[in-house]
């Protein structure tokens, strides 16, 4: 398979056959003075070493320099600028660079939407042997993860149904108003394994957001970890998912932050807590005309070989333990966007294994094409 045709940000058409079985680029020697220089806190100097090494052609530059314009990661935020070198790179070989043009093409951001385009990027990421994008089609496919047979991932691809995932299994009402609605089957297996394996080289502390100071910090009340999923990192699956949750809960995807994977080990927790956006924060109603109010939190659970565990609303006397490929979602709002008290609610820690969940929040407005915030989307 060859790479896919013509997005907005391309200037000069590329022949289909031109990159398709180029091997994986390598670390340069451009990378590591970069990475030297951000681990000294000198990032505009890695910004540079990149931007350098860029025009010269150096594609592992060009991918990594495109996802730190995507993301506003150490670097001016040009995302425009930086999908445009993804593409670049993409093009001329880059196998992490393809997984990511699949990303963008599926969310339709600063590329044309196209599903089968990302579901072709994605086949040519896995030919260059990005084993993430390897792994997101075997899931998809539900082929075991640990086989050793490599397959025709073009050929795997052509069998993949993206239909399923514009639908959504019929919900339980745990509660009415405020209303809460579980799911069971919402994903696969073979996906939860995915998302468990790709996270979890990547936990750090959870954090908790002090608005009146603007920073973030450890508290004692959640002591869980985090894999945070930022535009520069987000795989298709992840889009995928979000495709999922959208039609589950009927708003739109766009109004989706970025999504994140919380893990807990036993004694860990997220107390009870609210997930709206506080009306002490700072400058209350210029933050919901920003970003608007965080309406919905949608949670998928990723496993349930653990005891303990729960999703407890105290105030609303519902506990809910989730299975294995099961959803869940609650409303944070009222109509008129000021925050419903009655949806305090904490995650439990876990008595004995550890727990894995997928935890987006979505917004009353759009955020995911909008200028990253600190409380908006990725």
């Amino acid at each position: 398979m060859g790479v896919p045709a013509a997005a907005s940000v391309v200037r000069t058409p590329i022949s289909l056959l031109s990159f398709g079985n180029m091997p994986q680029t390598t670390q340069s020697s451009e990378l590591a003075l970069a990475e030297e220089h951000d681990a000294a806190g000198r990032h505009n100097e890695a910004i540079d070493v990149l931007a350098r090494a860029t025009h010269s052609g150096n594609v592992a530059c060009m991918r990594q320099l495109g996802k730190r314009l995507l993301a506003g990661d150490r670097a001016p935020l040009l995302a425009a600028e930086g999908a445009r070198f993804l593409l670049d790179a993409a093009q001329r070989g880059d196998g992490e660079a393809a997984a990511r043009i699949a990303a963008l093409c599926a969310l339709g951001l600063y590329l044309k939407p196209s599903w089968p385009d990302a579901l072709r990027w994605l086949v040519v990421a896995a030919q260059r042997g990005w084993q993430p994008a390897q792994g997101q089609l075997r899931a998809l496919a539900e082929t075991p993860a640990g086989s050793a047979e490599v397959p025709d991932w073009s050929r795997l691809a052509s069998r993949l149904e993206l239909t399923p995932w514009q639908s959504s299994p019929p919900a339980r009402e745990l509660s009415v108003d405020p209303q809460v609605q579980a799911f069971d089957s919402f994903i696969g297996d073979a996906v939860c394994e995915w998302v468990i394996a790709r996270a979890r080289g990547r936990l750090t502390r959870a954090l908790v957001y002090n608005a009146v100071n603007q920073e973030d910090y450890a508290s004692s009340t959640r002591t869980n970890s985090v894999a945070n999923i930022s535009l520069a990192d987000i795989e298709l699956l992840d889009v995928l998912l979000q495709v999922k949750m959208s039609y589950a809960c009927r708003v739109p995807m766009s109004h989706m932050e970025a999504p994140a994977v919380l893990h807990y080990c036993v004694g860990e927790e997220a107390a009870n807590h609210y997930d709206f956006v506080n009306p002490n924060t700072p400058d209350y109603a210029a933050e919901i005309a920003r970003n608007g109010q965080r309406i919905v939190t949608f949670l998928i659970y990723l496993n349930d070989d653990y005891d303990g565990g729960e999703t407890d609303f105290p105030t609303l006397g519902v506990c809910h333990k989730g299975t294995r490929g099961g959803a869940l979602f609650f409303i944070n709002a009222h109509p008129d966007l000021q925050p419903d008290m009655r949806v305090l609610h904490a995650g439990r820690s876990p008595t004995r294994g550890e727990k894995w969940i997928v935890s987006q929040f979505i917004r009353s407005r759009e955020v995911l094409t909008a200028r990253p915030a600190r409380t908006s989307g990725y």
